[in-house]
C-alpha cells in the first residue's frame, strides 16, 4: 500500500472512529463515512467493501497492535517510554490501554460497544491461548481448554469495563495484580 493509500485508509478510519463515539454503529450509513473523511464513495469502496468489513479493519489495527505490542517484552512508549516493560502481559496491555492512543476505552465504552468488546475478546483468546494455554499445556483444575480461554478473556474484558466506570483509579499494576490472583489458581 502506497503512501496516499495509507493517508486514505487512516482518514476513513478516523473519521469511523469520531463517529462511532457519537453513534451507535447501525445508526452510521456509508455515506457518513465518506462525507466525514472528505473521501469519494469510489474510494471507500475501493479499501472497503461494506461498514461491516471497515468496523473488522478497524477493530484488527487497534487490538491487533496492542496485542502484538504487548508480547514484544522489550516495548515500551508512550507514559511509559521511561521504564522497563513489565513482566506481566496482562500488565502490559493494561498500559497500552491507558494510554488510549486510539481513543480504544471510549469505543469500549461507547453506544457501539458490544462490537468493540467482542473484537477485544477475539484478540484476547488468541492472546491468551498463545502466552498461557500453549506454553503450559494443561491448568491445574482440569478444565477444557476453551472454557478457560473464554473464562479469562471474559473477566479481562469485564474488569477493565470496570475500570473504566471507575474512572481508572487504579494503575495497570494494581490491576494487574488483581487479576493474576484471580486467573493464577485455575492455570
Amino acid at each position: 500500500m502506497d503512501r496516499r493509500q495509507r493517508k486514505t485508509r487512516a482518514a476513513i478510519f478516523q473519521a469511523f472512529r469520531a463517529l462511532l463515539a457519537e453513534k451507535s454503529y447501525s445508526r452510521i450509513t456509508v455515506q457518513d463515512i465518506i462525507d466525514a473523511a472528505d473521501v469519494g464513495r469510489t474510494t471507500f469502496y475501493a479499501h472497503f467493501e461494506t461498514k461491516d468489513d471497515l468496523l473488522k479493519a478497524l477493530c484488527e489495527e487497534l487490538f491487533g497492535h496492542i496485542i502484538s505490542s504487548t508480547l514484544d517484552c522489550t516495548h515500551t512508549h508512550g507514559l511509559y517510554s521511561d521504564k522497563d516493560a513489565p513482566q506481566s502481559v496482562f500488565c502490559h496491555l493494561l498500559q497500552h490501554l491507558q494510554e488510549d492512543e486510539n481513543n480504544i476505552l471510549g469505543l469500549l465504552s461507547s453506544e457501539s460497544s458490544e462490537l468493540f468488546r467482542r473484537y477485544f475478546k477475539a484478540s484476547l483468546n488468541q492472546l491468551v491461548q498463545d502466552q498461557f494455554i500453549n506454553q503450559s499445556g494443561k491448568n491445574s483444575a482440569g478444565l477444557p481448554q476453551d472454557f478457560l480461554i473464554n473464562h479469562i478473556s471474559g473477566s479481562f474484558v469485564e474488569m477493565v469495563l470496570w475500570w473504566i466506570k471507575g474512572r481508572m483509579k487504579q494503575t495497570p499494576e494494581e490491576l494487574d495484580r488483581y487479576f493474576r490472583a484471580v486467573i493464577e489458581p485455575v492455570l
